[in-house]
């Protein structure tokens, strides 16, 4: 199944792509994931392996899951987690309750429960809902999302035709700019409308300083 999205295009049924992750400007893992969608539901996998000194150093989660329905407006998250690695339990989960209307969040050994709000997304969800979000002429788009820690609504302003130099070659993206206040973290997104609007590179700043940086390096899709 080929399943057209709100934008116009068909979506792809299956995703493989592969970023280099850089801290402060130094190499320190690569990113590998997954996106599969078949039979009106869909699943994303996304796992990182350290090198160099983050091998040493790493505590942070290293796996990503999203799994959900996959509907004519898009990805419907069920559930998110991530753990650092397959056999342990999930460091934090959210749980998507659509017919309650209700968020639940497990963290630090804590347990919340939210108002779901209408398109709520995950923190790797979202990669891939910009496959299906109508982009023509918008000026910004809002979302709410989730890191299986908290709730909030994001707000990005776009650009177009924005041209940058990746290992795919040179391409035009649309730049995505987090709004945000002056204390709150920084994001910056790239999305190639000639590869369904995936990321091909994004860079968070977090309120130290620390600059957090994925570029593309390879992508494959099915149709």
């Amino acid at each position: 199944m080929v399943l057209a999205s709100t934008s116009g295009f068909c979506a792809p049924k299956a995703v493989k792509v592969s970023y280099s992750g850089f801290m402060n400007g130094l190499a320190v893992g690569v990113i590998t994931e997954h996106f599969e969608a078949n039979d009106g539901a869909y699943r994303i996998v996304s796992d990182t392996k350290p090198i160099g000194l983050a091998m040493l150093v790493q505590r942070q989660p290293l796996k990503f899951e999203s799994a959900g329905q996959l509907t004519r407006e898009g990805l419907k998250p069920s559930h998110f987690a991530a753990r650092r690695t397959g056999a342990e339990q999930p460091q934090v989960a959210a749980e998507f309750d659509w017919v309650q209307g209700t968020l639940f969040l497990r963290h630090d050994g804590k347990s919340e429960a939210l108002p779901v709000l209408s398109g709520t997304q995950d923190r790797l969800s979202i990669m891939y809902q910009f496959m299906f979000m109508p982009f023509e002429k918008a000026r910004y788009i809002d979302f709410a999302m989730t890191n299986g820690r908290k709730l909030d609504r994001y707000r990005y302003r776009v650009t177009p035709d924005v041209e940058i130099d990746t290992p795919l070659g040179r391409l035009k993206t649309l730049h995505l700019v987090k709004q945000r206040d002056a204390d709150d973290t920084a994001a910056e997104l790239w999305l190639s409308p000639q590869h369904h609007h995936l990321p091909v590179k994004m860079l968070f700043i977090e309120r130290n300083g620390m600059r957090l940086e994925q570029m593309i390096q390879s992508l494959e899709f099915r149709e």
